[in-house]
């Protein structure tokens, strides 16, 4: 019997288990004012801000404002743990994608990747809800953007029903 052809990704609220190999933090980053969230655009690839995890990160969270501040230049305040998604690809062990949720205190100008790369990432702020969407994720994303969502809300008190339209902030 062989492995999957294609990558799966299933998603889990829940701490990542002993033995699953964190390669990836990434995470949604709302801004308190707006109840928006940022999705980063590099050359019209959209993704989440975050990394790679490295050997002076605490942890998850010091992993996600570390490279929010370096590829997006955004200063981030309270950080929570959402959960990971399991990748399942062809040809390799199965690892951990960590999401978090954070909240904007801070917009600095736009500036280069620091990764060598010269991209700079723009910001473009979008309703929560409409996030999944935006990164053409699927279901997982989906069921990510309702944690988030719920967690900005219950223990932020921070509204993202009502957002504001869709924008960059370069």
């Amino acid at each position: 019997m062989t492995g999957p052809t294609e990558t799966v990704f299933l998603w889990h609220e829940a701490p990542v288990p002993d033995g699953l190999p964190v390669v990836r933090v990434h995470g949604y980053l709302i801004c308190p004012a707006t109840g928006r969230v940022m999705i980063q655009d590099v050359e019209g690839v959209m993704g989440l801000p975050g990394g790679r995890p490295e050997p002076g990160d605490q942890d998850a969270a010091a992993t996600f404002v570390r490279e929010a501040l370096e590829e997006n230049q955004v200063r981030v305040g309270r950080v929570a743990y959402l959960g990971y998604q399991e990748v399942h690809e062809c040809g390799r062990e199965p690892y951990a994608q960590v999401r978090m949720v954070g909240v904007i205190d801070a917009f600095e100008p736009p500036l280069p990747d620091p990764d060598g790369t010269g991209h700079t990432c723009r910001r473009l702020m979008v309703p929560l809800q409409d996030a999944a969407d935006v990164l053409g994720w699927g279901e997982p994303a989906a069921a990510q953007v309702k944690a988030a969502a719920r967690l900005a809300e219950m223990e932020w008190r921070i509204s993202v029903a009502r957002a504001a339209a869709a924008g960059y902030i370069d």
